[in-house]
């Protein structure tokens, strides 16, 4: 089989801080995908429109100049839905007998909402690797598990797919289908260039309401050696000298991380790398290890410094555990990235004070504030939608930077209030602003530096 894969182009509003500041990485769902595929005998392209910055027009010219495939796979979360249905619309109007497959969390969550849609054909949900390969192979749909399609306009869902135990069984993403020259990191999060990103973990034992777990409650880790393996492998054919983990607890596993610092250092890998984390996964031991290996910043969620409120939304930590953790990163030398929510469930503008004084006083070196969004698929999004908290079911404004709550504790306009008023708090304080310029050292940091100037005159 011929078939493309497409990441769809990210198109934010002017006032989303992520405009200015958030990374540019691989889709590696579609890269694992088109490793599997080609390890089979077919012919896979991917075309990364979001790397690319192509809009949907340049984006048809593109397909065009591709010609015709088999089938295209195009992946969306929930903020990115439209923009997907509109490609496979591109997709139809040109090569109306190609097979158009939506994946990723939304055509996950809500297949019958996607398929819908006349241009899509069917919806794989869940992990995909698998399942596309016997797309390919030429298996009945009515066979497949994990999949959603229509017959004679009734929407059929086959059975779950059970999820693949061993990761290490997987193929590497299929790093030279994309452009790899056009990713780089979350403004202040890379200290060198060119960077790549890299997922260790599938999975998530956390039980926060506002996270879809799409890989499931348990935790499945690839082993450190592996990851080593891949990270020289990056190293060697593309000079990267920089690893983002988006892993959503790469140290849940401490005894493969462990493992992943020892390969590094027999390989005698230079890299630098950063990780998100839990305050609740780390101690001094291992972050010292991760600080010999090349870690140098951490991101821990916090999402708020109210307990009632951290109670509400499932994140089992408290304040002091936050403080122990952030003050342990600091002491062996790794940076912290710290994010917060704002209009959690019982939200008011004290709470959202407390909050922010917190995070003044934690002192990361960076810090994210979300407007708390309740994503289809996760308990919150349950609850909001049961009680008519939801003000909008329009998945555009799903962006992190836009109430779509409004809660009986504390107003929407508020709470888009403190999120602009948090961002020019924390960054504009003197004491915080000397001590990132003492920190410029290098082009990259200026760029950093921009970026984060610009998102605060955005918002």
């Amino acid at each position: 089989m011929h078939i493309l894969f497409i990441n769809p182009p990210w198109i934010r509003r002017k006032d989303n801080v992520w405009n200015n500041v958030a990374s540019v990485m691989p889709p590696l769902g579609l890269a694992w995908m088109a490793s599997m595929l080609e390890r089979e005998g077919h012919n896979v392209r991917i075309l990364d429109a979001h790397a690319e910055r192509l809009d949907f027009n340049h984006l048809s010219a593109r397909l065009a100049q591709l010609g015709h495939f088999d089938l295209v796979g195009i992946t969306a979360s929930t903020p990115l839905i439209s923009n997907a249905y509109i490609i496979a619309k591109l997709v139809k109007e040109q090569f109306a007998q190609t097979k158009v497959a939506l994946g990723g969390v939304h055509p996950t969550v809500l297949p019958e909402e996607v398929l819908r849609e006349p241009a899509v054909d069917l919806v794989v949900r869940g992990e995909g690797e698998k399942t596309i390969c016997e797309l390919a192979a030429g298996k009945p749909p009515a066979q497949i598990q994990g999949i959603s399609f229509r017959i004679n306009n009734t929407i059929c869902h086959n059975p779950e797919r059970p999820l693949i135990k061993d990761l290490d069984s997987l193929p590497a993403p299929a790093y030279h289908l994309l452009p790899m020259d056009k990713y780089y990191a979350a403004a202040g999060a890379a200290l060198r260039h060119p960077v790549a990103a890299m997922l260790a973990t599938r999975g998530c034992v956390g039980r926060c309401t506002f996270c879809y777990r799409m890989f499931g409650h348990h935790l499945r880790v690839r082993s450190g050696q592996k990851i080593a393996e891949e990270v020289k492998f990056l190293q060697d054919n593309y000079g990267i000298r920089e690893i983002c983990f988006y892993d959503d607890t790469f140290t849940m596993c401490k005894k493969e991380v462990y493992a992943f610092c020892q390969a590094l250092e027999d390989m005698k890998l230079d890299i630098t790398w950063v990780c998100f984390s839990r305050v609740d996964t780390i101690d001094e031991n291992l972050l010292y290890r991760m600080k010999q290996t090349g870690c140098h910043q951490i991101s821990y969620g916090i999402e708020s410094a109210c307990p009632e409120i951290l109670q509400n939304i499932g994140k089992h930590i408290n304040c002091e555990k936050v403080e122990h953790s952030i003050k342990l990163t600091k002491k062996v030398g790794i940076d912290v990235r710290a994010a917060f929510m704002l209009g959690n469930p019982g939200e008011t503008e004290e709470t959202m004070e407390e909050t922010l004084a917190f995070a003044i006083r934690l002192n990361p070196e960076i810090a994210m504030f979300n407007i708390t969004t309740p994503f289809p698929g996760t308990e919150m999004f349950e609850w909001a939608d049961k009680h008519n908290y939801l003000i909008t079911k329009n998945w555009d404004d799903y962006d992190l930077a836009h109430p779509v709550l409004e809660l009986p504790t504390v107003s929407s306009k508020k709470v888009q209030e403190f999120y602009r008023k948090a961002y020019r708090r924390f960054f504009l304080r003197p004491s915080y602003l000397a001590k990132r310029i003492a920190r410029l050292r290098h082009y990259h940091d200026l760029v950093d530096a921009y970026r984060a100037l610009r998102a605060l005159v955005g918002i």
